[in-house]
């Protein structure tokens, strides 16, 4: 693959430039043992994620929606019963993951100190815009790019309309992220170059099947460091 024609580089947030999956996953675990009265733990777990599914085109992506859907669960699995403590539990649980410090990934200044050199730098994420605003103030990373851009969602025409409002050729445009779903096959799929870089959790909604990512020219690597191998 070669990398001669980029212009400019997009980078995802969540776990790609700082810890977030992991947040979720053990709230996950909170919540489940919070109202294991009422069902298993991993019954629990994949009831919340089914809710959160459901729930993604009325609230979107974000700490936000899967707040409301936990509440929403802990009243269905407990029959409208659950008390109002727990309710206040469960929002504070949430709370807390909007509270969390920002921990960025290793490598993170360092790659971008060099690629801002070189290339044009975007941030292109998904999410609640007041949560990412909030991450990326805290991250300290704001002045290493030109534009920051929070997607309701991240499919071909989201790229697209982005790539056209920056007058971004997706030829001339390189998208690094750790979902192969959001990140890498939406851009490979509008003629625009990808890196995937796995990070250690994904959310069931990020998988993809190996029959989706067949054939698809897109390139891994074990950690962002590795990017500066190639640009």
């Amino acid at each position: 693959m070669d990398y001669s024609n980029i212009k400019v580089i997009g980078f995802d947030a969540d776990d790609t430039l700082w810890v977030n999956e992991t947040y979720f996953r053990d709230a996950e675990i909170e919540f489940a043992k919070l109202l294991s009265q009422y069902e298993t733990i991993n019954k629990i777990d994949q009831e919340l994620f089914k809710m959160e599914i459901k729930n993604l085109p009325l609230y979107g992506y974000g700490v936000k929606g899967f707040m409301l859907s936990m509440v929403e669960m802990a009243l269905e699995l407990s029959n409208g019963e659950v008390s109002n403590k727990t309710i206040a539990t469960i929002l504070d649980i949430g709370k807390d993951m909007l509270n969390k410090p920002v921990e960025l990934l290793d490598g993170v200044t360092e790659v971008l100190d060099i690629l801002s050199k070189k290339y044009r730098l975007i941030v292109a994420t998904k999410g609640d815009l007041l949560d990412q605003e909030r991450k990326l103030e805290k991250s300290n990373l704001n002045g290493y790019f030109h534009h920051i851009e929070v997607l309701s969602d991240k499919k071909e025409e989201n790229y697209q309309n982005l790539l056209n409002h920056l007058d971004i050729n997706p030829s001339e445009f390189l998208m690094i992220g750790n979902s192969l779903k959001s990140d890498v096959l939406p851009l490979v799929n509008i003629g625009a170059s990808a890196i995937h870089i796995p990070f250690h959790t994904t959310w069931a909604h990020e998988k993809v099947s190996k029959e989706e990512s067949k054939g698809k020219s897109y390139r891994t690597l074990g950690s962002l460091k590795k990017v500066l191998q190639y640009l």
